[in-house]
């Protein structure tokens, strides 16, 4: 998940993915918000909880080129 408004768009979007059944990963230097504080709600303590993985963009296009290995 990528994306802008981290503590409200995101963070609402992954936990319903979540509930649904997907599995997520939040990609933490690909999401935007307002505020440092904002991000960091949403990274530390949120997101954790429901979020499939968080990780950078250099380790999700690493994860992709072993899946397609």
């Amino acid at each position: 998940m990528i994306g802008v408004r981290a503590n409200t768009c995101i963070d609402s979007t992954v936990r319903y993915a979540a509930e649904l059944g997907y599995e997520v990963p939040l990609v933490n230097d690909a999401i935007g918000s307002f505020r440092w504080d904002e991000m960091k709600a949403t990274l530390e303590i949120s997101a954790p909880n429901y979020a499939r993985s968080i990780l950078s963009t250099k380790d999700l296009i690493a994860s992709i080129h072993k899946i397609g290995a």
